[in-house]
């Protein structure tokens, strides 16, 4: 356990998880009580991310500070020259919403899963609006590319086959706690609210809370299911950098490439220019795709970016 200061060591400190982060307040389930609690950190600087496990001090009926935070089994986020954004910690997989219509981000979709790649974590990809007949050819030509990398493609349609959706999304969210990611417009509130019959007004609630607004989600929310799993609402984005990750992280992120990790010439290849490179080779043999091999060359240089600007 990481301690902030010798709260920590007090008697009266209780335990929960973090539901939801605005700025500096945090909304904190305790593992004793049903009433979410309003808390606040001590100090000047916080990394505290939804699905943390804390130890609190209560400091009013509805109020409290969290004084140190668990050790994470995980925790993704997404970065850019300038800060990181958390999306959350200590869950088991990763679904990423997409949709017949609109057209989805394919270069959005394949940052997702090198995150998750990178940190060792079970992605899954569902297709919504499945019941679009005149979308749905191209979303599953499109899709059917990351199938055949190895990634489980779900297709559902949260609006007209509500039954279905919930049926067929029941044994994979049961006992696991599963955070949904996707760009703006895919569909991922429908489903929320498919799969939590309470999700709006909790939302609402936490919303006014936390002074966040009373709009469409602005913040990553933890929502138990009564399945025994959790699932982790976050906001839509539309960029996903990946600044934070190294080139030994990037270099394993892509399944294509890992049977063909040190069987180059060199011992550090970069597999950029350098000769007799194995994934160069794979890539002129068309067993690697320009598509995957352009991210791959991207998310480096990002990554290099990020060296220098730490370095400074």
């Amino acid at each position: 356990m990481e301690l902030c200061d010798n709260y920590a060591q007090k008697e009266d400190l209780r335990k929960g998880r973090v539901f939801a982060v605005h700025g500096w307040h945090y909304m904190v389930q305790p593992d004793r009580g049903d009433s979410l609690l309003q808390c606040f950190s001590r100090g000047k600087k916080s990394e505290i991310a939804v699905g943390d496990r804390v130890s609190f001090k209560i400091i009013s009926a509805d109020q409290g500070i969290i004084v140190a935070t668990d050790v994470r089994r995980n925790l993704l986020f997404r970065s850019d020259q300038l800060k990181l954004k958390r999306f959350a910690a200590n869950f088991d997989q990763l679904l990423i919403v997409l949709a017949t219509e609109p057209y989805f981000s394919e270069d959005l979709l394949s940052r997702a899963l090198v995150a998750a790649e990178a940190h060792q974590l079970q992605s899954v990809i569902l297709l919504n609006k499945a019941d679009l007949p005149d979308a749905l050819p191209l979303a599953r030509e499109r899709v059917a590319f990351y199938a055949k990398l190895g990634y489980w493609v779900i297709e559902v349609s949260a609006t007209n086959a509500a039954d279905a959706t919930r049926a067929t999304l029941a044994p994979l969210l049961a006992r696991r706690a599963t955070l949904l990611l996707g760009q703006s417009g895919m569909g991922k509130s429908t489903l929320v609210n498919l799969l939590v019959p309470n999700a709006n007004a909790a939302t609402l609630d936490i919303s006014s809370a936390l002074n966040s607004g009373r709009h469409t989600t602005t913040f990553t929310r933890w929502y138990e299911l009564t399945n025994g799993g959790a699932l982790i609402d976050s906001p839509g984005f539309q960029e996903f950098g990946l600044y934070h990750l190294t080139e030994k992280q990037l270099k394993g992120a892509f399944p294509e490439f890992r049977s063909l990790l040190g069987a180059c010439s060199f011992y550090n290849c970069h597999h950029l220019y350098e000769p007799r490179c194995a994934i160069l080779d794979a890539l002129e043999q068309g067993r690697i795709t320009p598509m995957r091999y352009k991210l791959y060359t991207q998310l480096l240089r990002e990554a290099r970016q990020s060296i220098v600007r730490r370095t400074r």
